[in-house]
């Protein structure tokens, strides 16, 4: 969201297994991403989100048209769904088979909303908010493929989806902000022998 609309900011990366006092301070339930503006804290992504394209209205990325803002809100919904197993099958030191029919069973209908739209964005021609939301989980699925091959996202099963990452992939935004491969590996793990590598890459 701060690069599609420029934004200058800066970044704090935190240690989420040791959080410092002053990061509980600002979101009691320890978790991430937080906004802050001058004495404004903020935290959730689609409420942050939110406020950013409230706030910075250049580059507007909400739909104006109520019922296709609450259908792309449904999308973000169903994308949901992914993370669960998603997690399970990447970051479990066993990986259960159930959680990678999980995975590619959430995906499945993720991929009919993208294919009924019939663009090559969630959001039609070009990348609205419904992309963003849903993007920093899918640029993690090349390093999820990598530890358990079962959990490939392929263009036999997801050819739209697959095509959106290729499409995500050329947007400048987020050519400036996403993680290669190698890095999402080495974090993954790390993260898995119990010392997350939070300043990798930095």
């Amino acid at each position: 969201m701060l690069a599609p609309k420029n934004i200058e900011h800066e970044t704090v990366n935190i240690d989420l297994k040791q959080k410092p006092s002053w990061f509980l301070d600002r979101n009691p339930n320890g978790a991430v991403p937080i906004l802050e503006q001058d004495d404004k804290v903020l935290y959730e992504s689609l409420v942050c989100a939110d406020y950013l394209d409230e706030v910075y209205p250049n580059n507007k990325l909400t739909p104006s048209d109520p019922y296709r803002r609450a259908r792309d809100r449904i999308i973000v919904e169903l994308f949901s769904k992914v993370m669960g197993p998603f997690y399970k099958t990447t970051y479990g030191k066993d990986v259960p088979k159930d959680a990678i029919k999980e995975f590619h069973d959430a995906l499945d209908p993720v991929e009919k909303a993208l294919a009924e739209r019939g663009t090559p964005f969630f959001g039609g021609s070009s990348v609205q908010m419904v992309d963003l939301m849903i993007w920093p989980l899918t640029e993690r699925f090349d390093a999820m493929a990598q530890l358990v091959k079962e959990a490939r996202v392929t263009a036999d099963r997801y050819p739209k989806f697959t095509k959106w990452i290729e499409n995500m992939g050329k947007v400048p935004a987020v050519q400036k902000c996403r993680w290669d491969t190698p890095t999402h590996v080495h974090f993954i793990e790390t993260s898995k022998a119990g010392k997350p590598d939070y300043d990798f890459g930095l």
